[in-house]
């Protein structure tokens, strides 16, 4: 199983935050489980930490993302964007995508690790939470 992360699990981890379901930090902890982040996912922080939303720096978290053993950074490409689903904004829509191209393009089983309700109702992907 392959597991796409949307933003706010990842900051949660990150920040040792109590709001990460226990499945969530079980998967994310185990160094076993391919964990795949999308660059919007990256963008997303360095937005959320130049608006002192958050307290970790967009190098602090890459640094991390490099120095872990099964992480992966997927770009937003030409595959993500044809995978976008309309029904979700747009940072969701691509977190989404990259889940969806990972499952259907390069055919691994897949889930996506959200607390998002619109991403969960749409039953696009499945989510683990």
């Amino acid at each position: 199983m392959t597991y796409v992360i949307d933003t706010h699990p990842l900051i949660w981890l990150v920040e040792d935050n109590a709001r990460l379901s226990k499945k969530a930090k079980a998967v994310l902890t185990d160094p076993s489980s391919p964990i795949v982040v999308s660059t919007i996912v990256l963008v997303e922080v360095r937005y959320l930490y130049s608006a002192r939303r958050i307290n970790i720096t967009l190098d602090e978290l890459y640094q991390r993302i490099l120095d872990s053993i099964n992480c992966t950074i997927y770009p937003v490409n030409e595959e993500v964007v044809q995978h976008i689903p309309e029904s979700l904004n747009i940072h969701d829509a691509i977190i989404t995508a990259t889940a969806l191209v990972y499952r259907d393009v390069l055919g691994q089983q897949v889930k996506l690790i959200t607390k998002d309700q619109k991403i969960q109702a749409s039953k696009l992907v499945d989510v683990l939470w």
